[in-house]
Parts: structure tokens; sequence; C-alpha cells
């Protein structure tokens, strides 16, 4: 994620005042040295880094903490105030009735960002529209197009006619019930004249509630200029940030967001649609400095159970705490884990295990669990219903069928049956819980390391 090398930096520093009751300068000195480090290196201007390790070094040593409060709880909290300051409240997106221009470089990933952004519209029950005016790029159209049917959105878009103005005019007349229209507008390779003089064009036409500027994060120092020019041709309200699935360092699209004085709409973090978040400094930062975001981690959790049923209208999960534990029933957790998105951002969600935890794993575990899950799909694909549903049956011939029928070997069908026990041990322990607090107790025996390795944590390499 962006700028996660701060975050691993951060958090190595913080770990040394562990045990500490005061902090002292040369405490802070390193703390600061880290910050400064970590966000230069991340293409943070330089006049912000220098701002914020100063707000940062002056609090640490000029504050009192609270009494009984460790220096690297003290300390956490002020880092964690002052990054959530640097970044600043998100854009403001009412959910109502509205225009929104989209600005950008050619490959910034506007096309995409349109239809995420228009899926997150729709799942707050409003009707979005994508309006595509770029006329410039070849088979900008046909993706926009493609784009908008997988986010089940209304689009319009004419590749017959070469005036993105008239596109831009007769779209919102054609897409006039919706409730939100996403006006898509051509970027090209560099910031010229007639790039700015189009999308001022449009702009007059669609008279836009809010101009958004979509930065790839892997911008640099020259998303600097690129806003400048753009908040003087259109006025920039907020900036969406791309591609923050990749190494990306992010820190040229956080100078934007100064350099306009605008704020953060939306996070891109994946191809699919459904791959964007609305931006949230607090969760935010609490991820990036390992302390988790439970309110994003529930909704993804929500979305993924409700997609997997979908797809599978016979699955419910409550009957798994009902009746009998299948691998039917692990085999759709596996696929609600996978609509959830990315396993290194689910694990970033939860508290105190993104961070810390996650930096003492080898830089491919996140990589090696996910290929271990897809694994265990492809043996479960080539079983029977009769094996799926009854596991315990399968012998020593059905499981050489089974590695040679999956192409997997004997060892790893052997490791899913093992993983499934685990699991069904789990699931029994939970089964005709009588009472909240037995449901309690239960959980925090789990947390201490009494839940036998069940729900999906013993998927991982670790």
């Amino acid at each position: 994620m962006v700028l996660d090398d701060l975050g691993s930096s951060l958090r190595g520093s913080l770990d040394k005042l562990r045990g500490k009751s005061r902090i002292s300068e040369e405490d802070v000195e390193e703390i600061v040295k880290e910050i400064q480090r970590s966000l230069l290196s991340a293409d943070v201007d330089v006049s912000l880094v220098m701002e914020l390790s100063d707000n940062i070094k002056a609090r640490a040593l000029e504050e009192e903490p609270p009494a009984g409060t460790p220096a690297r709880d003290f300390v956490l909290r002020i880092v964690y105030e002052e990054l959530v300051g640097l970044i600043g409240d998100s854009t403001e997106l009412p959910l109502e009735e509205q225009t929104i221009l989209l600005a950008g470089l050619q490959g910034s990933g506007k096309t995409t960002s349109s239809a995420k952004m228009a899926w997150w519209f729709s799942t707050k029950g409003l009707r979005p529209a994508i309006i595509q005016t770029d006329t410039f790029r070849p088979g900008a159209y046909d993706q926009a197009k493609e784009m908008a049917g997988r986010a089940e959105v209304d689009f319009y878009g004419n590749p017959d006619n070469d005036d993105p103005v008239d596109i831009a005019r007769k779209g919102l007349e054609a897409t006039s019930e919706a409730d939100v229209h996403i006006v898509d507008t051509a970027g090209r390779h560099a910031l010229e004249d007639d790039l700015i003089d189009e999308i001022e064009e449009i702009e007059g036409v669609a008279q836009p509630d809010t101009s958004l500027l979509v930065l790839d994060a892997a911008i640099g120092q020259g998303a600097k200029e690129q806003a400048q020019q753009f908040d003087e041709s259109i006025g920039i309200d907020g900036v969406v940030i791309t591609k923050l699935d990749g190494t990306a360092k992010g820190g040229g699209a956080l100078t934007a967001v100064d350099q306009t004085d605008s704020s953060i709409a939306f996070l891109g973090t994946g191809e699919e649609v459904q791959d964007v978040e609305r931006f949230e400094p607090d969760s935010f930062i609490s991820r990036l400095l390992g302390m988790g975001d439970l309110g994003q981690l529930a909704e993804r959790v929500e979305r993924a159970m409700e997609q997997t049923q979908i797809e599978d209208d016979d699955w419910d999960p409550e009957d798994m705490l009902q009746g009998q534990f299948t691998l039917n029933d692990m085999q759709k957790q596996m696929e609600a884990m996978n609509n959830m998105g990315p396993l290194d951002q689910v694990m970033d969600m939860i508290p105190g295990f993104g961070g810390g935890i996650k930096d003492q794993l080898p830089d491919d575990a996140m990589d090696v669990t996910q290929e271990r899950m897809h694994s265990f799909s492809v043996i479960m694909d080539s079983m029977t219903d009769a094996e799926k549903e009854y596991p315990k049956a399968i012998g020593a011939s059905q499981i050489e069928r089974i590695a040679r029928g999956s192409g997997t070997s004997e060892e790893q069908v052997r490791e899913l049956l093992q993983q499934y026990k685990m699991m069904e041990k789990t699931i029994k322990q939970f089964q005709g819980m009588g009472s909240e607090q037995e449901m309690q107790r239960m959980m925090k025996q789990m947390q201490q390391g009494g839940g036998g390795g069940g729900g999906m944590g013993g998927l991982g390499p670790f």
C-alpha cells in the first residue's frame, strides 16, 4: 500500500520505546529522522516533510503525556494525529444528485476510476451514469462501455462523434434520469494546451458540482505541476489516487492534495470495479500504523458474503452453525475471502495484525498463502459431490485419483483434508452455544490460542 515503507519504519522505531515510561530527546530525534527518510523516499514534497516532522518533534518534547500512558502509545498518538492532519479530510461527496468531472493525464486510471466510483454510488442506493467524452485515445469508448457493464451502471458515449463537448452535452441529456453523472474526460501524455482548452469547454457544459483529479500513485514529483495547472484551469476539489495495489510510493499524490488545497476522495486498490475505497483519513492512517480498520473490514466481509451467496443461491453461511460442516462450506468460505480482495489488504485492516505481524513475514508470504488457497480450490473442484459432502470417507485410492485429476500432489490433498478437520473442530465449538456470554468466552479462548487453528488462519504459510 502507499507509504508502506513509512509504516514499517515507524512501527520499528516505535517498538524501541516499548517498556519506557518517559521519552528522551534522543528517542524523538530518531523517530523524526525515520519519518523524514520515509516520506522523502516516498516522493513527498520536502516542505511538507519538514513541517510534519517539526510538529511531531515539538509536540513529543513539549506536551505532557497523560498519567500512566507508555511512551510508545504517547508518541504513536502524536504521529497518528499529525499524519491525519497532513492528509486532511476526505473530499465531501454527498449521497444526492450531482455531477462529477474527472481530469488527469493519459494512463492515470480515469476510465477505470469512473466505473469504480459509479459502482460505489450504486451500492449507496443511487443511480449513477458514466459519460465518456474521450475521443483522443483509441479504445477509450470500448473500455468505458465494458467497465460500465461490469459495474452495472448507465453509460453514454458515441464513437462516431469526434466532438467531446457535444458528447458531454448529449450525454447529460440522454442520462437525465440518473442521480449521479460522472463525466470522464480525455487525457494526454503531458499537459498540453489543447487538453486544458478541451476540459475547460467540457466543464462549461457539464457545470460539475465536484472536479476530481485522478493521479497514479506512482506519479512522483511531477504531480505538483499537474495539480497546479489543472487547479488553475478548472479548480480541483479532490484527488482520486489509483493503483495502490502495486509498489507505488504515493507521496506525489499527497503533495498534489496539499498543492491544490483539496482532499482525497477515493483510493483505487485493484483492477476490479469493486476495488475502490471511499477515503477516510482516520482509517487510512490507522492501517498505515498497524492499528487496523474494523469499519472497512466489516464492509468488505459483508460485501464478500453477499457476493458469494448471489453466486450460489443454495448456500447460506449460517447453515454451517446449524448442521454438518462440509468441504462445500469450506470452499464457499475461501471464495468469500477471495471476494474480499488481496490478502495483504485484508490483513492491514485487522488491528495489531497488519502492521507488526505482517512485517515479520517473508516478502512472498501473502503470495504463497493465496497460491495455497487456489490449489485447495482446484483440488476440491476435482472431487465428487459425495466426497465434498462426506470428506471423512475419502481414502487412499481416492486421494490418489483426486491428486491426479487436479494436477497436484497427494501430500497437498492430505493437507487440504487436515485443514478441513481443523476448521470443522472450530465450527463445532460454535454450534449450539446457548448464550452471548458463552460466545464471548469462546472468542476469548480462541484469541488466546485455544481455538484449534480454525477460521482461515491455518491457511497461512507460517
